[in-house]
Parts: structure tokens; C-alpha cells; sequence
């Protein structure tokens, strides 16, 4: 079918959402993107953008401003909690070395950007609060106004208002898991690395952002009870330093840099049995969230975008086409969390000599195999969905 004039309703101006957005406007759609809040922003954070993700980015036209915006990594560096390194995984060894660290607001920036270059119509303050299904479909704002359109995709995250409507309430458990993300200078001059700081029962990941002028952190610790899920509440970062005082020099220097910590619980939601259906979708976290344990979750989005327009410009209907788009995600998806969630437990192994096993075939694989360990990760990364 053509988009030719589609009228699209994009609700979440999040990655998703705005590189759908301008996916559907590139093939003709008309498409209009609603978002609650007063401006498109993100609190400071970094992301990681591996091959498969940089493969949308550069059939949407965006790569060239994104790897201005980002620093392109060289490796991923696996170390003990005393930073002993453990092994070096050398991106320059995957078969396209495009993996890039970037900071989430940068981002978002040239999405939106590069979705109003395309023909999309952002409006800010529009809280989207029911949606009923059909072949016109009607949003409910919160302002009291309505709105209709041939299709409206749901791209708004782990409390999407359309979610519910296919599939019901769902409840998520806490994984036992909270996490905080802080940015801080780089002081110590790191170079273009991610570094994985591995110990009982905790994990810390950093890496550089914006021409190596910052660090980004995340740190996560295994927590037996967690009342508020959600990722922007403030910690006093004394609770972040003595969760892991017990780390090297590095990690406890990094450490004392932070100054405003962002706190949240770690949930697991299931994979939405329902996508889609009629004239309705879901898109990323809202259809498939993941936990951060393999950097995947903008890049699982921006498969999204692309596979979703790429059904529609080339099915008959928009039901087939959104049928099409889920089963051509799913699986996929569903591997991406599963392997996600192996990592939670490779990273936290609590038994001194249980890890230090671990640690070991790591460390002789990496030593003796480094293009095999490499080649691990060729389901991942080499996956391109532009691809015809």
C-alpha cells in the first residue's frame, strides 16, 4: 500500500516515537506527533548505539549528525570490582565498527530535528488519556479535545495509554534490581571506552560522551525491596558511593565527582502479547521493554520505526501492515530481552570462586579467541533492517 497521505498519530516524542515519525513522513504520511510534556528534553544521560541501531539511523538520513553528536567507540572493556581487566572486547574487530556513545538529549535533539525536516507536526502539551480502536481511530485529550486518524501508533514508553487498550493491565515485579545514572567530568582523560565493572551482587557501566568531555554512569545493585518504579528520583550520592565502596581506585574516583544521582527500580514488564491491531500499534519500551544490561533499548526502538513504515509502504492494508510489522519484531525482540536479562546474572555472580571461574574463561577466550568472542555478537550487531 502507499502512506501516501496516511493520517498518523505518533503518540511519545521519546527515540522512538520521533524516528517513526519521520520514517512515515519520509514515505508521504501525514503525521502529526503528540507529547505531554512542555518541550522536548531528557535528563542527562548517555545511551549506546551499536551497528544495528546506527543502520536505521543512516536510512533515516541522521547518521552523519549523530556521529558528530556522539563519540564512536573503540571497545568494551569487562573488568573485576578491584579493575583487574577480565577482557577487552575490540569493537574494530565486528564487521561494521559503527558503535557510537551518545548522550540521550543529543539524540533526541536531531530526531527532532530531523522529524520536523520531514513534514512532521510536533505539538507539545497533549496528554493523550483513551483511545478507541476502529478504522478512524479517536484520541481523548486531556485538554477535552478529540482527535481521529487512520492510524495511531503508541510509542510512549512503560506507561502507554494505548498499551492497555491491547492487551489489558499487565503487572510487572521488581526484578530486584535498582540502578542510578549519573553524568560527571572526565577528568582523567578516558579515553573512547566503555568500561564494566563487574562484583557481587553489582555492576557499574561508563563510558564517554561529547567529544570525551563527560562520563556517563550507570550503576546497578541487587536490592531486596524497591517501593516506586521509575528512573528520575534523586539519591543522595553518599547511598551511590557506599553501595560501592568496596570498588577500585577508579570507580570510587568517578564516584566522587557525582553530585546529583538519578535513582530507579528495575522492573520486568512482558513482551505485549498484542502489538497491534486494526489500525492501532505499539512501538519500543511501550510493546517491549528491556532491561539496560545490553545497551539495546534505543536501538530496539529504531528497529521498530523502520520495520513498522517499511510494512506499511509495502502491504496492502494497515492491518496487514501492522500484523506484518510484529511478526517480523517479535522474535527478534524476544531474544534481545532474553540475553539482556543472561547478562544481570554474569555480571553479579556472588561466590568468590564460582566468579573468579567466570572471570578466567572470559580472560582465556578473550586471550586466545578474541575474533570468536567477537563473533558472539554478530546476531546482534549485524542485523540491519534497512537491509532488502
Amino acid at each position: 500500500m502507499s502512506v501516501l497521505g496516511l493520517r498518523t498519530v505518533v503518540i511519545g516524542a521519546g527515540i522512538g516515537g520521533l524516528a517513526v515519525a519521520r520514517a512515515l513522513a519520509l514515505r508521504g504520511a501525514d503525521v502529526t506527533l503528540l507529547e505531554q510534556a512542555a518541550e522536548i528534553t531528557e535528563v542527562g544521560a548517555g545511551l549506546q548505539i551499536s551497528p544495528n541501531g546506527m543502520a536505521v539511523l543512516r536510512g533515516l538520513g541522521l547518521d552523519t549528525d549523530v556521529v558528530a553528536a556522539s563519540v564512536q567507540a573503540q571497545a568494551v572493556c569487562l573488568k573485576d570490582h578491584h579493575d583487574a581487566l577480565v577482557v577487552r572486547l575490540d569493537l574494530g574487530r565486528l564487521p561494521d565498527p559503527s558503535y557510537h556513545f551518545v548522550h540521550r538529549a543529543d539524540l533526541i535533539a536531531l530526531l527532532a530535528d530531523g522529524a520536523r525536516d520531514a513534514g512532521v507536526k510536533i505539538r507539545l502539551l497533549q496528554k493523550v488519556t483513551e483511545v478507541e480502536g476502529g478504522t478512524h481511530p479517536v484520541l481523548h485529550l486531556a485538554n477535552g479535545a478529540q482527535m481521529t486518524a487512520d492510524l495511531v501508533v503508541g510509542a510512549d514508553g512503560l506507561h502507554s495509554v494505548l498499551r492497555p487498550v491491547l492487551n489489558g493491565q499487565d503487572a510487572p515485579f521488581f526484578t530486584g534490581q535498582v540502578a542510578w545514572r549519573a553524568i560527571v567530568p572526565n577528568t582523567e582523560g578516558r579515553g573512547p571506552e566503555a568500561w564494566v565493572h563487574m562484583g557481587p551482587g553489582r555492576h557499574l557501566v561508563s563510558y564517554p560522551l561529547r567529544d570525551g568531555a563527560a562520563i556517563n554512569i550507570v550503576a546497578v545493585q541487587e536490592r531486596k525491596a524497591w517501593a516506586d518504579e521509575g528512573w528520575n528520583h534523586s539519591d543522595d550520592p553518599a547511598n551511590l558511593r557506599h553501595a560501592f565502596a568496596d570498588f577500585g581506585a577508579p570507580v570510587r574516583a568517578m564516584l566522587e565527582r557525582v553530585t546529583a544521582p538519578r535513582l530507579w527500580g528495575l522492573f520486568r514488564h512482558p513482551v505485549a502479547k498484542t502489538w497491534q491491531r486494526g489500525h492501532l500499534a505499539l512501538l519500543g519500551d511501550a510493546a517491549h521493554p528491556t532491561l539496560p544490561f545490553l545497551a539495546q533499548g534505543a536501538s530496539m526502538a529504531l528497529e521498530d520505526a523502520w520495520v513498522l513504515a517499511d510494512a506499511l509502504a509495502g502491504t496492502d492494508t494497515v492491518a496487514a501492515a501492522l500484523a506484518d510489522y510484529q511478526s517480523r519484531r517479535e522474535k527478534r525482540v524476544r531474544r534481545v530481552i532474553s540475553a539482556a536479562n543472561g547478562n544481570a546474572w554474569k555480571y553479579h555472580i556472588r561466590p568468590a570462586p564460582l566468579r573468579r571461574a567466570a572471570h578466567t574463561v572470559m580472560r582465556l577466550g578473550g586471550h586466545f579467541a578474541p575474533d570468536r568472542m567477537m563473533r558472539q555478537f554478530d546476531w546482534l550487531y549485524t542485523h540491519d533492517v534497512t537491509a532488502k
